[in-house]
């Protein structure tokens, strides 16, 4: 078998699923496109095993542990996009980015609102105490 056919099949399945990474916006198809990249890994190492006529396996035994990270993976990272789909309604990349930025403008807002809230406080001890000089 020539190693070259797995070799160029892995390359392009691997840069199928490094544009998926870079150029799509839905996180599920982000993950999608990891998993590609991960099988691109396996190809590689199943035919470079069999090239090498490896007595131990090692290609094959190593494909194995990637599977089943790439299992625990797809099902972390599904259960994190389904939870931040559930809080915002959207699995969009750019805006899980933007979550970060509105945390800081959440904390200043509130920060204000508290601002606010004393300056009124402070106002309305002024009132009582002119009202109370007037009466005395």
């Amino acid at each position: 078998m020539h190693l070259a056919y797995p070799a160029v099949l892995a390359a392009l399945l691997f840069c199928t699923g490094l544009y998926g990474v870079l150029a799509r916006r839905n996180a599920i198809l982000v993950l999608m496109s990891v998993e590609l990249m991960l099988n691109a890994v396996n190809l590689n190492l199943v035919a470079f095993d069999v090239w090498l006529r490896d007595t131990l396996h090692a290609g094959q035994a190593l494909t194995l542990f990637v599977i089943a990270v790439a299992a625990a993976e797809i099902g972390i990272g599904l259960a994190i996009v389904l939870m931040v789909y559930r809080d915002r309604g959207t699995s969009d990349v750019d805006r899980l980015r933007d979550s970060v930025e509105s945390d800081a403008t959440d904390d200043a807002a509130a920060e204000s609102v508290e601002a606010e809230a004393e300056a009124e406080e402070a106002a309305r001890a002024k009132a009582r105490a002119k009202k109370a000089e007037a009466t005395a």
